[in-house]
């Protein structure tokens, strides 16, 4: 990868031998292997069975995961926040297991939208939860730093299986608890 972004560099009319740039293609791979690092996991890695029994059968809710991902049509960061809650069924996942799970996902080459799917998807295959909801919000460098250039735009995307779905009631509750 180092020679990659050597190349990179010089194509831009830069000279990657000038002091400035001479470590830049071997820290820029670090940085590429560290931002791209979800690819070397799993959900099994990641949930490394932290599954409880639990007779809990309300929401539970994980506010404010902070999240950085790279949007995969421009390699330009987008950052936000997951919004992530469950209803058990018979068993609760660790609480940090729901900030890993969303790393994992964020830590690819992304789309918003195929991102807030996963999340939700998983959880609901992990825990056999009765429903799922995530929301995320985001800011899109690739729309901030070229194109349009909107600094004050978020976008927002949402997921909603099971009893999130089906169910208004629960729908409304989650989207109340986040305004709390």
């Amino acid at each position: 990868m180092n020679e990659h972004y050597a190349r990179i560099i010089e194509s831009i009319g830069e000279d990657p031998q000038r002091p400035g740039l001479k470590d830049t293609p071997e820290r820029a791979a670090k940085a590429m292997e560290y931002l791209t690092r979800g690819y070397k996991l799993t959900v099994d890695d990641v949930v490394n069975d932290a599954l409880f029994p639990s007779d809990c059968s309300e929401m539970v809710l994980v506010k404010d995961i902070e999240l950085y991902s790279l949007c995969e049509h421009h390699l330009l960061p987008f950052i936000g926040r997951a919004h992530v809650a469950y209803i058990p069924n018979g068993k609760v996942v660790g609480l940090s297991k729901v900030a890993r799970i969303v790393d994992m996902y964020a830590r690819r080459l992304q789309i918003q939208e195929q991102l807030t799917v996963e999340i939700a998807e998983t959880l609901l295959n992990v825990t056999g939860a009765a429903g799922v909801g995530v929301i995320i919000e985001a800011k899109h460098m690739c729309m901030m730093m070229r194109g349009v250039e909107k600094q004050n735009s978020v976008m927002k995307t949402s997921a909603m299986l099971g009893t999130f779905r089906s169910n208004q009631a629960t729908r409304n509750e989650f989207l109340a608890l986040l305004r709390q």
